[in-house]
């Protein structure tokens, strides 16, 4: 995801509704999500629905290596080889 420019992707509620199509795509060439305002404060993100699911996909990766790191620092893990050995045993059977 391309960084935010805040003059150009901040933008109230009423003029989103007044021009959806446009902001749709303008999200869909920059990659940047769009922040809508109402009342003068955030109130939503519109993302490309691509780069959502890519975002989606990150936050699984990062939960799983801290999952992982979690276990190894409680002694759940199993060495690397010990790994590749039951992993070769795996592929040979």
């Amino acid at each position: 995801m391309q960084n935010l420019k805040f003059d150009q992707d901040i933008k109230p509620l009423s003029e989103v509704r007044n021009g959806m199509a446009a902001f749709i795509k303008q999200i869909h060439e920059t990659k940047r999500p769009l922040i809508i305002t109402q009342r003068g404060k955030s109130a939503a993100v519109l993302l490309d629905v691509h780069e959502y699911e890519l975002m989606q996909e990150k936050l699984n990766l990062l939960t799983d290596i801290r999952t992982s790191l979690n276990q190894l620092n409680k002694g759940e893990g199993i060495s690397h080889e010990n790994a590749r050995k039951e992993l070769r045993g795996r592929i040979e059977s």
